[in-house]
């Protein structure tokens, strides 16, 4: 049956349902963060990192929070960048599961610098907090178009600095490449179907320049990364 790219879906993904918990779910977290450091994913969020801070000098304290944080893997590639090149991040991952957030607190123990909090972002307590970046990796995709404009224009006020959205191209051949990255990587059933869901719910272009005129928005920049990613910067300044 062929696939229908040109709107992004509504189909709901397995991992939406914020209860869900145990070893397939931590299964499906690690494997997504080894295939995204794999394919270059970290880089690409890590590169909107440096273009927002690259003015600053280096000993001033640089919040950084991560939405939907995952397993923390972009937090700790953050931490150890932040320790090779003497720039001291401050950095917190939030994500609506307490499963997640306490599996990514297991595997971060020995970063100091590092802070997980199982947190609602439509919340006021999360509207009330401001970072210097605030980062969307592969998280964005996850909400509706009228979530994602709210989601962002709170993130605009919060973020001193500005935002870095690394989320998925909606693509044909992105979605046929997965199912062959699924054998591959021998994922399971799980992130196999969610990873499909994911890359129709993604985004093209038009769709971001659309959030953007929306949101009125100034100072950005939409690039196309590999693997079939798009690299949002929103600059708050």
């Amino acid at each position: 049956m062929p696939v229908n790219t040109k709107v992004r879906s509504d189909e709901p993904e397995i991992m939406d349902d914020f209860a869900l918990e145990g070893e397939i779910l931590r299964d499906a977290l690690d494997k997504i963060a080894s295939i995204n450091k794999l394919l270059g994913g970290n880089n690409v969020t890590l590169h909107g990192v440096k273009t927002l801070i690259n003015h600053l000098h280096h000993e001033k304290e640089i919040s950084i929070l991560d939405v939907g944080c995952g397993n923390g893997d972009m937090l700790r590639t953050l931490a150890d960048y932040g320790q090779k090149n003497k720039i001291n991040f401050k950095l917190t991952g939030i994500d609506a599961n307490a499963f997640t957030i306490k599996h990514a607190e297991g595997l971060s123990t020995t970063y100091q610098n590092i802070r997980y909090e199982c947190i609602d972002i439509f919340s006021d307590a999360f509207k009330a907090k401001d970072f210097d970046i605030i980062l969307c990796t592969l998280t964005l995709h996850h909400f509706k178009d009228s979530e994602i404009l709210a989601l962002i224009d709170s993130f605009q006020k919060q973020a001193k600095l500005g935002i870095v959205i690394n989320d998925l191209h909606r693509s044909k051949l992105a979605y046929y490449l997965f199912n062959a990255i699924c054998f591959i990587f021998k994922l399971n059933e799980m992130s196999r179907k969610d990873g499909l869901v994911s890359i129709l719910r993604g985004f093209k272009k038009a769709d971001l320049q659309r959030y953007s005129t929306e949101l009125k928005f100034k100072n950005f920049s939409i690039r196309w990364r590999w693997a079939f990613r798009y690299q949002w910067i929103i600059k708050s300044i």
